[in-house]
Parts: C-alpha cells; structure tokens; sequence
C-alpha cells in the first residue's frame, strides 16, 4: 500500500515532469515561430535550453512528439485569445479589427515556412492544427456573420457557411509560399489587404462607417 510520503514523493516526481516537457515545449516553440520547424534540430533545442538531447528523448519520442505539443500551445493560446476578443468587441466589426491587430502582432514575430514545414514534414501534428482551423476559426467566424447581420453592420442576405469558409481559407493562404512567396510578399500587408477587402464586401452602409471609424484608430496608433 502506498504509504503519504511515497505520494508525496510521487506527485513531486510528475510535477517536475509536467514542468520539465511544458520548459521544452515552450522553447521549441519558440525557436518553430522565429526559424520554422525543420530548420530547428533537436540539438538546437537542447542547446537553447541548456541540456542534452538526450535528456530531451526521455521526456519525447521524437521530434514529432515535440511538435504535436507546440500545436497544442497553439491552439490553447489561439481559443484563449479569440474567446477574450469575442467578449470585449463593441460589435462584429471591432471583433475583427481585434483579431487583425492580435495576429499582425504574432506574423511580425513568425516564419513563413511553419505551416509548410507542418504539413509536410509532421503529418499528424498538421491534421491536428487543420482540424482545428475547420472547427474552431469556422465556428468563430460563422459567429461574427451572425452577430455582424444582427447588428445591421453586415448585409443580412450573405451566405454565412460560404463567406466562413472562404475566410478561413483565405487567412491561411498567405503562408502558402507557391501563392505568396514571402521574398515578395510581408506577411502582415498581405494580410490586412485581404482582410480589409472581405470586410468591405460584408458590410452595410452602417457597418461601412465602422471600419472608417477603427482604421482611424489604428492609425493614430
């Protein structure tokens, strides 16, 4: 029978555990947004944070292993944001320019490559993160179109399914390096272009003078 002081000394075991792969993951995920994911080997991680690799294989399989925990960052980062700016908007539009200065704030910090090297090099890690974008950023938009025709900023005959997905679709196309190559291409400009041309196409007259209002804002900013 296990006696208190071996569950003590047990919960302190997987304590440090838990602290020991959340330090490596963090910093795996750091070096993934700033360098892009194959570019990154194991030793540098290790280097960075001050251990061995092997140190590193007996918290993680695999390299594998450590990106599927970084997609899981970011999508616990990615949910806890968007969820705080669906609250705090004042309408549907100013949920979206919320959004658009969150993640012209995160592309200033990010490799273009990510999500290339995602999906091709760490298949399960990538179904994970798409997954997670036809769910999640679907399910966020869809309640943005319904909020935005309920408050007359957007007009009440768009097809929300459609205009949803295209939204998606369209944010995550500008990593795609056939279509943007980012030697041509700034993230952030690419993608305030097409975020502020969908915006117009939804808009009302009412909704129209919204965007007026909250580019000003961002200018004086």
């Amino acid at each position: 029978m296990e006696t208190l002081a071996t569950k003590k000394v047990s919960l302190v075991l997987r304590t440090l555990i838990m602290e020991t792969k959340e330090r490596i993951v963090t910093k795996a995920h750091e070096l993934f947004m700033l360098y892009g994911i194959r570019s990154v080997s194991m030793d540098e991680i290790a280097a960075h944070l001050g251990m061995s690799k092997k140190t590193i294989y007996q918290y993680f399989e695999d390299k594998d292993a450590i990106v599927d925990g970084v997609v899981n960052i970011e999508i616990e980062m990615n949910e806890k944001n968007f969820n705080q700016q669906q609250q705090i908007a004042e309408n549907a539009v100013h949920e979206i320019f919320l959004a658009i200065d969150m993640i012209q704030e995160m592309l200033k910090g990010m490799n273009p490559s990510i999500l290339f090297d995602l999906e091709k090099y760490h298949g399960s890690a990538y179904k994970k993160f798409r997954d997670h974008k036809n769910n999640f950023y679907y399910g966020m938009m869809c309640d943005n179109l319904n909020r935005g025709i309920i408050e007359e900023m957007y007009k009440k005959d768009i097809n929300i399914d459609i205009m949803a997905r295209f939204r998606v679709s369209s944010v995550f196309l500008i990593f795609n390096p056939e279509v943007f190559p980012p030697n041509k291409y700034n993230l952030t400009e690419t993608f305030w272009e097409i975020t502020a041309n969908f915006l117009h196409g939804l808009v009302t007259h009412k909704g129209n003078k919204l965007i007026d209002k909250y580019k000003l804002q961002r200018e004086k900013k």
